[in-house]
């Protein structure tokens, strides 16, 4: 099974997850309108969305609400992305304008803050208090997350062990929600619920790590951004940590010194310092663990089509080139 098949077994509900999105975006006020359509069909691989389709059929799911679900967790989603990308001051997301470059940071806050509230409005008319309780605290760890990252940023001593609660808080913590709430919602025991939360968890660690790795081997067409972003902004992620940590003196002064300043000007010594300490396989190593991790926690689940998009989805999260 390649990428492109991971989705054929809940192909129809993606199609009315993408449909319910479209109507529940609408506002009366255009610029909402037109800011959160850009932003929504900008290309996003609709990950977590995915996840919570998958994790529902995997469970037997038989019903309608997981599309909601899954809705709400691509507003909340984006609503990060908006907010994100105006602290970051980004101008290129998956290969277009940032919403904040084309029409500012003022109304890609007030937008963002419009689809938080839009997906409390979709909770809430599920009627379930767990599924409101999980989305509530996946939401408040997300923010958490935001904030330590930016306690980090420009500061070449943040520790391997400090990043990865970074990455756990902002990016894994939605993965987790997602897988989770599928079993939450076709009503599965906490042995089940738990397994999953677990793969979400692992998953979204692994999706991150790559995405590191990317920042410094990758096309930038084929990754959608600029290449060396996250250096740009004096983000310490895992390679530039290892590297520092492990590669010799001079390259990691090179690298700590362009953390502390951040931009591109050291961009080529950045990544010679990386390639001769051996930093992108290490990283691509810790990433291929929290895959496997990922794959274990899925043994509870009875053989199904949708339990092996699940896997496949795993090994395609180390294994992707964007």
């Amino acid at each position: 099974m390649n990428a492109d098949n991971i989705l054929v077994p809940v192909a129809e509900d993606m199609a009315a997850v993408n449909r319910l999105i479209s109507v529940r975006l609408r506002s009366d006020v255009a610029l909402i309108n037109q800011l959160g359509t850009y932003i929504i069909n900008s290309g996003g691989k609709r990950l977590r969305p995915l996840l919570v389709l998958l994790s529902a059929r995997a469970c037997g799911y038989c019903d309608h609400q997981h599309v909601q679900l899954a809705a709400i967790v691509e507003f909340i989603h984006t609503a990060t992305l908006l907010h994100d990308d105006v602290v970051d001051a980004s101008e290129l997301r998956r290969g277009q304008e940032t919403a904040n470059a084309v029409w500012g940071n003022e109304a890609s806050v007030l937008v963002g803050d419009f689809l938080y509230s839009r997906a409390f409005q979709l909770m809430v008319e599920l009627g379930n208090a767990r599924i409101l309780e999980i989305l509530a605290d996946a939401t408040n760890t997300i923010a958490e997350g935001e904030v330590l990252q930016l306690l980090n940023v420009h500061n070449p001593d943040t520790t391997e062990d400090e990043y990865l609660r970074v990455i756990l808080s902002k990016t894994a913590k939605l993965f987790e929600a997602s897988a989770q709430l599928g079993a939450v919602v076709t009503g599965m025991d906490q042995q089940i619920e738990s397994a999953l939360a677990e793969y979400g968890l692992h998953l979204g660690t692994a999706f991150q790590l790559i995405d590191d790795v990317l920042d410094y081997n990758a096309e930038p067409e084929q990754l959608g951004k600029n290449i060396g972003d996250d250096l740009a902004e004096g983000k310490p992620t895992l390679p530039l940590i290892y590297a520092m940590e492990n590669g010799n003196h001079e390259d990691a002064l090179s690298v700590r010194k362009a953390i502390e300043a951040g931009g591109l000007d050291d961009i080529d010594a950045v990544v010679a310092a990386l390639r001769r300490s051996d930093a992108i396989a290490y990283t691509q190593r810790v990433a291929q663990a929290e895959a496997d991790k990922a794959l274990a926690a899925l043994a509870i689940l009875p053989d199904s089509v949708y339990r092996n998009s699940l896997e496949e989805l795993a090994k395609y999260s180390v294994k992707r080139s964007y």
